[in-house]
């Protein structure tokens, strides 16, 4: 029992991480009906950019956050406003494969700022610090990402439900043309989601490195974007709760598929593939995925 409660909590930890990660994917999905596959990338920068604030500025956490935090988010209303809207009416092959273009080019970017240096994973707490109860380990970092998670979800709810420009969000994720007609200017609710997706990946790479517990800094980790995307198709590509809901799935699916694994006639690293067979057999029930809104055309 003890075991299984410690996968079960971390699941809970890492499935936070990749609701974090797949809430970005789904706002910037739901304001536009982009899929942002550069969404990785901008963990990785973001991630990058605080751990050089902490070591190499000398910086404390908080405030190498909040310039990461600012990094990401220029990054994606710059790209928005540069590059994205001058894509509108264009097929949306060209408009994955110009995101895919920002993947590589941060991905590159990082690289080459990295070179041959080795830098410091950023992290809220040690990796040891946290404290046991009843043989469950419970780590600082994780219990960080559980319930910095549930703010930001909580931060999304108010902004999008009672802020002016949440409600712009929410019209024109219900009808472009109608939001259009309203007098809401498109264009910034845009470039405002390409912001809040960046500012969200970079609090997601921060937990996702901490719960990685490698001490260096791995320029690898935007890759985890892929085990993210599985969230936002079983939650649902345009809903909110269900790219929570979804990460959270995918994340306890994970860890207990890999706890149990051992032994198994299913055999090693079985819970590498376990996350997209799930999303397979939901899809193959609900299309649109758990809380994803069917959309009916008229001819």
């Amino acid at each position: 029992m003890t075991t299984f409660i410690q996968l079960v909590f971390s699941g809970l930890a890492l499935g936070c991480d990749y609701a974090l990660i797949a809430l970005g994917f789904t706002i910037i999905f739901k304001a536009s009906e982009v899929i942002n596959f550069a969404q990785g990338e901008f963990l990785l920068v973001g991630t990058f950019v605080v751990s050089v604030a902490m070591f190499t500025w000398r910086l404390g956490f908080f405030p190498a956050l909040v310039i990461g935090i600012g990094v990401t988010s220029l990054i994606g209303v710059l790209f928005e406003r540069v590059v994205l809207r001058r894509m509108i009416g264009r097929p949306p092959f060209n408009i994955i494969m110009v995101t895919i273009g920002l993947d590589v080019l941060l991905l590159t970017g990082v690289i080459i700022l990295v070179g041959g240096r080795n830098p410091s994973s950023p992290v809220p707490f040690d990796t040891l610090s946290g404290f046991s109860i009843g043989g469950v380990e419970f780590g600082a970092n994780a219990i960080a990402s559980i319930v910095v998670t549930a703010l930001v979800c909580l931060g999304l709810y108010i902004f999008l439900r009672y802020t002016r420009y949440g409600l712009a969000m929410r019209a024109t994720a219900i009808d472009q043309e109608a939001a259009r007609a309203m007098g809401i200017k498109i264009s910034t609710v845009y470039a405002l989601a390409w912001g809040i997706s960046g500012a969200i990946a970079t609090i997601g790479g921060i937990f996702l490195a901490a719960g990685a517990g490698n001490p260096s800094f791995d320029v690898t980790l935007g890759q985890s974007a892929l085990v993210a995307f599985p969230a936002i198709i079983l939650g649902g590509l345009d809903s909110i709760p269900g790219a929570v809901v979804g990460g959270i799935a995918i994340g306890l699916i994970y860890v207990l598929t890999q706890g149990y694994e051992s032994g198994g006639f299913l055999g090693a690293n079985f819970h590498l593939i376990a996350p997209y067979l799930v999303m397979i057999l939901v899809l193959m029930i609900r299309p649109h995925g758990l809380f994803g809104t069917r959309k009916v055309e008229r001819v």
